[in-house]
């Protein structure tokens, strides 16, 4: 299985070199969205920092409002489909060029620093069994209220010089707010539409695919961003709880992901729930996680594994 991979390969690092320039290779870089097109329109400014750009950013949405005025940015493709990250997602790959040679998925609230770019080519450069290289995330809204795009430029602006060494570590999976594939690598593949709404552990699989086709899926930590996890357009306290349990274990079922993490995962998500549900945090939903969470579990222990419910909710 996957982890049993990484005590192998656990740390690679190597000296400072100048940054691998974009050269011949073709990047295609694709945002999935929804309702966010003020915060996007300040995420892809970031993106026009990048000191090795993309040559074609796709935007997989819903509406037109999920753009606004991006609709008619040059070297921009907008496409329109059926809501859900997994779903859209899929949407966006279905329109890479075949010579495209990077794939970068950013979160429309991740906020890359100028290097980003440039530091992934140089870790695939490093190593021809890299498919997957995800970023450090120095700042994460995720795990709090979330941040202001001003608040997240001013963490980016505060970051200088990067570390000296490139080290690349073997991971379990990438966080899906950024990640880069090889092209080559992930030919054929697709995000299981299964993983409804919001996803969750969607990039975990994804990963978990590419681990079961004999590649490497890394950390860096040259390429550094902020994630300034938005609350707007999430799903609801319920509809996420049941995919806290549920995610995983359908996961393990597919072999894309061990079963000791996913248990782990699960037991921590539950018991921060409840916990916390006695004095939730304004901006969670605790007690509809932890609903969700039961429903999951009384699913599971009726051999029941159908990620897909939450629409039904």
């Amino acid at each position: 299985m996957m982890e049993s991979s990484l005590s192998s390969r656990a740390t690679m690092a190597g000296p400072m070199s100048q940054p691998s320039p974009g050269g011949d290779r073709k990047i295609c870089l694709i945002f999935a969205t929804r309702g966010r097109a003020d915060i996007l329109r300040d995420v892809v400014a970031f993106v026009d920092l990048q000191t090795v750009k993309p040559d074609l950013i796709i935007v997989s949405c819903v509406s037109d409002e999920d753009v606004a005025d991006l609709s008619v940015r040059p070297g921009m493709i907008v496409l329109k489909g059926r809501p859900g990250l997994t779903t859209q997602r899929n949407h966006a790959l279905n329109h890479v060029p075949d010579d495209v040679d990077v794939v970068i998925f950013l979160d429309d609230d991740f906020l890359m620093h100028s290097e980003w770019t440039a530091e992934v080519l140089r870790a695939l450069d490093s190593d021809p069994s890299i498919a997957c290289v995800t970023g450090t995330v120095i700042a994460d809204g995720i795990h709090g209220p979330g941040y202001s795009v001003e608040e997240g430029r001013a963490i980016v602006a505060r970051i200088g010089d990067l570390p000296e060494r490139l080290i690349v570590a073997p991971t379990g999976g990438p966080y899906g707010c950024n990640m880069a594939f090889r092209a080559s690598s992930i030919a054929g593949l697709r995000f299981d539409e299964r993983l409804v709404l919001y996803g969750w552990q969607e990039d975990r699989d994804f990963g978990g695919q590419i681990w079961n086709r004999g590649y490497l899926v890394v950390r860096i930590n040259t390429a550094l961003g902020v994630h300034l996890g938005v609350k707007r357009g999430r799903v609801s306290g319920c509809k996420l709880g049941y995919s806290q349990v549920i995610n995983p274990l359908y996961l393990v079922k597919k072999k894309t992901m061990p079963l000791r993490p996913a248990v782990d995962h699960v037991i921590r998500n539950i018991a921060s729930n409840v916990v916390r549900s006695f004095a939730p945090e304004p901006w969670i939903d605790r007690r509809g996680r932890l609903m969700g969470n039961l429903i999951g579990l009384w699913d599971f222990f009726r051999g029941k594994l159908t990620p897909e419910r939450p629409e039904s909710f």
